[in-house]
């Protein structure tokens, strides 16, 4: 049974809940029958961010699948789908990707991309919603922030394997004196994908300076990121290359543009650039069919050995 429908007295409390959500019985009286309620509800939050680890139902609403966070404003709907520009882009809301028109317990949104959808709206606690797909028998869980109260630098870590996938390749632009050759020294391009099997990944020893659209791809094979224990800030990376074992690198994000690999194995540095960056749900060039599911990160127990 679902939660009752955008309760009257509907309480914001601007915190953060657990992802456990509790279902709440009421009856019939305290429904609130008011399609203006129902805007009011979606607007009281600057940001509403999407709990996809709460999602229940196997369908899929495209362009909540592909959101980090969705936020209703005066008939537009605006979202953060990147990583990329996270916090920055639109001021923080993301870019506008659609128009909503509010009814009794219901919201119509027509994205510029995935058309029309009617979903039901359900007030599930003080700062928690949930939208419902009854077509899919799909429900998605949002948690309400204020802009300024949002942490986006803890969605961007929770996160960080996306990072990596949205730029169409990553040139290596320095490597350190120090540390031992290795193999990994030749390799000057890389790139993260996802697809139906996982996460994977290419790499190419192309000299630097080639278009990202003439490179030859040399290796491939599986990629994980990992959090690691009593670390929030710290990410590891594992390639599993096909037939030649692995590389583990700690990964330091400088900006939106660039991260370091070290390699503790040779004691050596590594700095990448993105290049062609990927924005979802643009017309153009934008990678509109690819989905994305966000999942957490295992939990490596190691040490960070780079002191930084």
């Amino acid at each position: 049974m679902k939660a009752a429908k955008l309760l009257l007295g509907f309480l914001f409390v601007g915190t953060l809940m657990t992802s456990c959500y509790t279902e709440v019985f009421l009856e019939d009286e305290f429904i609130e029958e008011s399609g203006f309620n129902t805007a009011q509800v979606l607007q009281s939050f600057d940001l509403w961010y999407i709990d996809i680890h709460a999602t229940k139902g196997n369908g899929e609403v495209p362009f909540l699948e592909r959101a980090f966070t969705i936020s209703f404003d005066n008939g537009r709907v605006y979202a953060n789908n990147n990583m990329v520009g996270l916090g920055k882009t639109g001021n923080g809301y993301g870019i506008e990707v659609g128009y909503f028109d509010a009814f009794p317990g219901a919201i119509e949104i027509d994205h510029d991309v995935d058309g029309l959808w009617l979903l039901d709206v359900f007030a599930v606690n003080g700062n928690t919603l949930e939208l419902y797909d009854s077509n899919s028998n799909t429900s998605y869980f949002l948690k309400g922030y204020q802009l300024n109260r949002f942490d986006f630098d803890l969605v961007f870590y929770d996160n960080i394997h996306y990072f990596l996938q949205e730029y169409d390749a990553w040139e290596k632009t320095y490597t350190s004196d120090a540390g031992a050759l290795n193999d990994f020294d030749k390799e000057n391009y890389l790139q993260f994908n996802s697809g139906s099997g996982g996460d994977f990944f290419r790499s190419s020893i192309d000299l630097t300076g080639t278009s990202v659209n003439n490179l030859q791809w040399d290796f491939e094979g599986d990629y994980t990121v990992y959090d690691v224990e009593n670390d929030e800030t710290l990410k590891t990376l594992t390639l599993e290359y096909d037939f030649m074992g692995n590389d583990y690198f700690e990964l330091y994000v400088i900006n939106d543009s660039t991260i370091e690999l070290y390699h503790p194995s040779s004691g050596t540095v590594y700095r990448f650039k993105g290049r062609g960056y990927i924005q979802y749900l643009k017309s153009g060039k934008g990678s509109v069919d690819k989905k994305r599911r966000k999942a957490s990160n295992p939990v490596m127990q190691v040490k960070r050995s780079r002191v930084l």
